[in-house]
């Protein structure tokens, strides 16, 4: 049987295992918080964000005459190796719990306070040598130490989120200098438009996306102001004087992010705007990037009675009854993720509007929302860029022959012979099966020669004059 040793706090004794850095308030939401199945020790940019705030917590208070060298010191190292990756997995907590934080921020405290007992030469548990709470949570409580962190990971997991982003944008522009000279048909509500190339439409899918990095990295700026030194409820009670803005300097300094302390910590406490319109900035992305799967979808059905513009990479057989049958089940896999993301966005919402008074309690949720989005988007980023898009290739014969049969040509007439004769040609086209050109000629509406020159997909790809 895994040995134990016994801690205490206000509710009483708890036996915590012997060799856990983290204790007896962790092991208490550990055994009240089974719900989501993804626990802390799965967001390590979370657990590194918790990290620098009590770094920069135990720098400030050192400054400030708060906190004696050696401890400082021994703080700061662990600290720095649970940035480093250390330690990750004595973070057990449920990502979803009640308390309003206070569970993972606990768990923070606790397990930097053994690490540092240990390299004090004592044992785990004797707080008496480091508290969890009189040292390491010095000058804080959760409400400002836990939506620090939050943001401190959020500034960090969107700067890869925005990588994976510039690399799929990249890939979707490189297709589309690929396929520049493949003539396709256009189509507005699933209807016969006008010619444009293929490479104008895969142009398009990266022009798109590439909106939406500036929309992350402008939405993420908010993050950096944060509320350190608010306390419990922004007065700054059991905060020394000047504490608030020393934190934000020292959290900026470590982080290499630009931190600044929050005008009013009053207002700043219960404050999730910044989560609002960050989660909005992703669920943006995710419905363009849904539409394009989406798009993807149709213009590789078939292969013979869909559209069959492209292929797409064949990733597994599709059907377990219908032989020879391959599914795009990459851009279907990126729709489903998509679908997740916008759900959580309203998550989000909800969990902002739920703060009352001087308190958000409903970050939990809210934080595990945006970050599962992030993780998910990343993922299917890179999935939709390596399986997917690298591999797509034009079926070029089928997108010319859809633009000579197409009646939509007959557009390209209007400036010349106007919209009631444009009308009536392509009426009778679609009525007899003759095409736009043979019915021009035989009405001797135009000259072969003009006529080519006006039906020419390639004058009819760009603005020009009669």
């Amino acid at each position: 049987m895994e040995n134990f040793r016994k801690e205490s706090d206000l509710l009483g004794e708890l036996e915590v295992p012997a060799n856990a850095f983290y204790g007896v308030q962790t092991q208490r939401a550990i055994n009240n918080f089974k719900i989501s199945g993804q626990l802390l020790s799965s967001y390590p940019d979370f657990i590194k964000g918790l990290a620098f705030v009590k770094k920069a917590a135990a720098k400030t208070n050192y400054e400030l005459g708060l906190l004696e060298e050696n401890l400082y010191f021994k703080i700061t190292e662990a600290c720095n190796e649970i940035i480093q990756g250390q330690f990750h997995e004595e973070f057990p907590v449920d990502m979803i719990q009640g308390g309003a934080g206070t569970s993972i921020n606990m768990n923070a405290n606790e397990v930097i306070a053994n690490i540092v007992l240990e390299k004090l030469g004592k044992n785990k548990g004797e707080y008496e040598f480091c508290s969890p709470n009189d040292h390491i949570n010095l000058s804080q409580s959760t409400n400002d130490a836990y939506p620090t962190a939050i943001k401190m990971s959020l500034l960090q997991m969107n700067i890869g989120l925005v990588q994976r982003l510039e690399s799929i944008v990249e890939a979707f522009r490189a297709k589309g200098q690929e396929f520049h000279d493949v003539i396709k048909m256009g189509r507005t509500q699933l209807q016969d438009a006008v010619p444009m190339t293929l490479g104008q439409e895969f142009e398009a899918f990266a022009a798109t996306l590439e909106e939406d990095i500036s929309k992350l990295n402008s939405n993420a700026d908010l993050f950096v102001e944060v509320n350190m030194g608010a306390t419990a409820i922004g007065t700054g009670l059991n905060a020394p004087l000047g504490y608030a803005t020393l934190c934000a300097k020292n959290l900026a300094q470590l982080t290499g992010f630009p931190v600044i302390s929050a005008p009013n910590l009053v207002e700043a406490t219960p404050d999730t705007g910044s989560y609002v319109i960050y989660s909005s900035a992703m669920k943006r992305l995710a419905v363009k990037l849904s539409k394009i799967c989406n798009d993807l979808r149709l213009l590789s059905s078939g292969p013979r009675a869909g559209f069959f513009e492209i292929n797409l990479p064949p990733m597994q057989p599709g059907s377990s009854i219908m032989p020879g049958k391959v599914n795009p089940v990459i851009p279907e896999v990126v729709n489903q993720v998509c679908f997740k993301v916008i759900g959580n966005d309203l998550t989000v919402t909800f969990a902002a509007e739920a703060g009352q008074l001087q308190l958000n309690v409903m970050e939990p949720v809210l934080s595990h929302a945006i970050m599962e989005n992030i993780n998910f988007l990343c993922n299917a980023l890179d999935t939709l860029r390596d399986k997917c898009v690298v591999g797509i290739t034009a079926n070029k014969e089928v997108c010319l022959n859809m633009v000579k049969h197409s009646i939509g040509i007959v557009t390209a007439l209007n400036p010349y012979i106007g919209y009631k004769q444009s009308t009536a040609i392509a009426k009778e086209a679609l009525e007899t099966g003759t095409s736009v050109y043979n019915l021009v000629l035989k009405k001797g509406i135009l000259s072969q020669e003009k006529l080519d020159e006006i039906l020419d997909p390639k004058n009819m790809l760009k603005p020009h004059h009669k």
